[in-house]
């Protein structure tokens, strides 16, 4: 009998430890092939720089927020890289502050809905009948949904609560991105339940009594991440343009805190007499979105089972 326990715990030993080297160079396998992809890198270089310059805003010789008039509507030089504002402000300096936001807005608000359209998917996908069709009607109820005019009425309805805390507050524009971009994942991974929970391996632990709730975490939930991680990466750009458009319409933002959107709509007055007002919340806001967009594609060749080569 213990012999037979030896044998057993040894044949368990060396299963883990093949799954793990098989993880290892799965891993690898992944790194190398979007290491081979250019414009992902170059994007990665890209979008490291302008998360980098947004940490150290801070450093700036000028305030966000320091007027001066007199100097009003300068245009680049020296000693004001991106040219003044209206106000006198220093544009770059905003700039850098109004990467803050948006990046941060693009973030979480991605996050948050990752973990609604995530766990809406998954519990469709997997149990499937009436709940699949309850959450799917629900879903379906919001995509028909007129998305801007939708985040416009949230974002008031929210600032005119009688809480002094929102008015002004990131966290509604966060709330509000989260709550018409959460099923479009939420579809996503639906779709690879459906795909995945009919495989063998899947069939084999539902017959062994394995739980719902551990064959979900630990054995159809990893088969479709890397999914999720592409769909995210997507889904940051398309929430930095979706905070940069309530900023710019004055629904989201506001001064004197900078964002790029309303950076963007202040600009909007001084268009021909002062471009650069324009000119550099609007690339930021290109390049951020570009190069997440790459970052992606990246993923998406690297994570690709159908098109793994050494």
């Amino acid at each position: 009998m213990s012999s037979e326990l030896i044998t057993l715990q040894q044949t368990r030993q060396d299963t883990a430890e093949a799954t793990r080297r098989g993880a290892e160079s799965l891993t690898r396998l992944t790194l190398r092939r979007f290491l081979r992809h250019r414009v992902a890198l170059l994007s990665m270089g890209v979008l490291t720089l302008v998360i980098l310059s947004a940490l150290l805003a801070p450093l700036s010789p000028y305030s966000p927020t320091g007027q001066n008039p007199a100097n009003d509507l300068a245009p680049p030089s020296v000693e004001h890289w991106f040219g003044t504002d209206d106000l006198g402000r220093d544009v770059f300096t905003r700039t850098l502050y109004g990467g803050r936001i948006s990046i941060m807005v693009g973030l979480l608000a991605t996050a948050l809905s990752l973990l609604v359209g995530v766990l809406v998917g998954a519990l469709a996908g997997y149990f499937g009948g009436w709940l699949d069709n309850v959450l799917m009607r629900i879903t379906d109820a919001f995509l028909s949904l007129p998305s801007l005019f939708v985040l416009i009425l949230i974002s008031t309805m929210l600032r005119d609560l009688p809480v002094m805390q929102l008015r002004n507050s990131i966290w509604v524009v966060i709330l509000v991105i989260a709550v018409l971009s959460w099923m479009w994942p939420a579809r996503l991974v639906r779709g690879e339940f459906l795909s995945i929970k009919s495989q063998d391996f899947v069939l084999a632990a539902e017959a062994t009594g394995v739980g719902h709730g551990r064959i979900i975490l630990r054995h159809i939930l990893p088969n479709a991440v890397s999914v999720i991680i592409v769909h995210a990466t997507l889904t940051v750009g398309y929430s930095i343009i979706l905070e940069s458009g309530l900023s710019y319409l004055g629904f989201g933002i506001q001064p004197p805190t900078p964002s790029w959107g309303n950076l963007l709509a202040t600009a909007q007055v001084y268009a021909l007499r002062a471009p650069w007002l324009m000119i550099f919340p609007g690339l930021m806001i290109f390049l951020t979105t570009l190069s997440v967009n790459h970052i992606g594609d990246g993923l998406r060749d690297a994570l690709d089972p159908r098109s793994r080569r050494m």
